[in-house]
């Protein structure tokens, strides 16, 4: 387990480590309602789509918490998870773990107490499962890592983005506790730097030799220091491979094609949405024109420039060389091997 904890449920609150102050301050958040953690999520106080989902579950279950007995629970339960669904729209674990709350509270027709204790089981269990999935995804990758490995990573996929341990961070994470010597090149991410500022501070946590780079700096590491390969994370694999991940994603994917070094996504099974056909189909976040004009408090653009930012970019199957999850790796032709995932099981 890691020296800290992203998510973590209390009985009656859960607990958020707030990412938007680190490096410079590791603060906590208490949250008692499905509107916090909704409003928690769209802030990006929690963020990666694993932690996404277990941090919405638990929204549900702190709705049902607060009924009262002049309250109808469904109605209740409809619109907390109406409201958590419209958080965020890109990552697909999100959507995945509101429906199993959903399958719960949809078809019961017992007291509300027992709902309760129903819901709080089940988001326990999707707790649970994140953190096994990410240590069967960190062994499985593992082996694709040389002894002395040379590693790009782009945004922030280690114990900060799920519950624990993490995915494309977790591979590395593991292949450094095992002894391979790896060294690992961060993005610094633009615009909101979470390779800079969460990536590099869990790497300094867990001792992992790594150096900071700009993301236009990827091309020229790849030819100097003859990068190994590259692991980055997913919010939502399209059922033909196609990978929605943070801006600059696909930027990375196409470097790396050029350099023939390898790149792999990093992702559980629940990251992968088999109704949607392609790239094309998933929904981008656009955020804050301010998140681009501004470091900090600090304006580093004029205000009325025009801003485009979307918070992520679609990489295409072509560009992927390999799928990592917790079932195994998946290789191309991706649309007729994601399936068989799902089929085993």
């Amino acid at each position: 387990m890691s020296t800290f904890r992203s998510i973590e449920w209390k009985g009656d609150r859960l607990v958020l480590l707030d990412q938007r102050n680190l490096p410079e301050q590791t603060a906590y958040l208490e949250l008692k309602t499905a509107e916090e953690v909704a409003k928690a999520i769209s802030q990006m106080i929690v963020r990666g789509a694993p932690a996404i989902g277990v941090a919405a579950a638990y929204g549900i279950v702190l709705c049902v918490q607060k009924l009262s007995k002049d309250d109808n629970p469904l109605e209740r339960l409809r619109k907390a998870d109406e409201i958590l669904r419209s958080s965020r729209p890109t990552a697909v674990n999100l959507f995945w773990a509101l429906d199993r709350m959903k399958r719960i509270w949809d078809q019961f027709s017992g007291s509300s107490e027992e709902l309760k204790i129903l819901l709080e089981k089940e988001a326990i269990k999707i707790e649970n499962e994140d953190v096994e999935m990410n240590k069967q995804i960190a062994k499985n990758g593992a082996q694709l890592v040389p002894f002395g490995a040379k590693i790009i990573h782009h945004c922030n996929t280690g114990s900060l983005a799920t519950v624990d341990y993490g995915t494309a961070l977790g591979v590395i994470r593991y292949a450094h506790e095992i002894g391979k010597k790896i060294h690992v090149f961060l993005d610094e991410t633009r615009p909101r730097l979470q390779g800079a500022r969460l990536s590099a501070w869990e790497l300094k946590e867990l001792g992992i030799p790594h150096t900071i780079i700009v993301d236009g700096a990827s091309g020229l590491v790849m030819k100097r220091f003859k990068v190994d390969l590259v692991l980055v994370g997913a919010d939502r694999i399209a059922a033909n491979g196609d990978t929605a991940n943070k801006i600059g994603t696909y930027n990375l994917a196409i470097v790396a094609k050029h350099h023939n070094v390898p790149f792999y996504v990093v992702a559980p099974t629940s990251t992968i949405d088999l109704k949607t056909p392609t790239g094309e189909n998933i929904p981008i976040e656009e955020r804050s024109a301010d998140e681009v004009r501004r470091v900090g408090s600090t304006l580093v653009a004029p205000q009325e420039s025009s801003v485009f930012n979307p918070a992520f970019d679609v990489t295409p199957a072509q560009l992927i060389s390999g799928i990592i999850t917790e079932k195994g790796i998946v290789y191309p032709p991706f649309e007729e091997n994601l399936g068989k995932l799902f089929e085993s099981k």
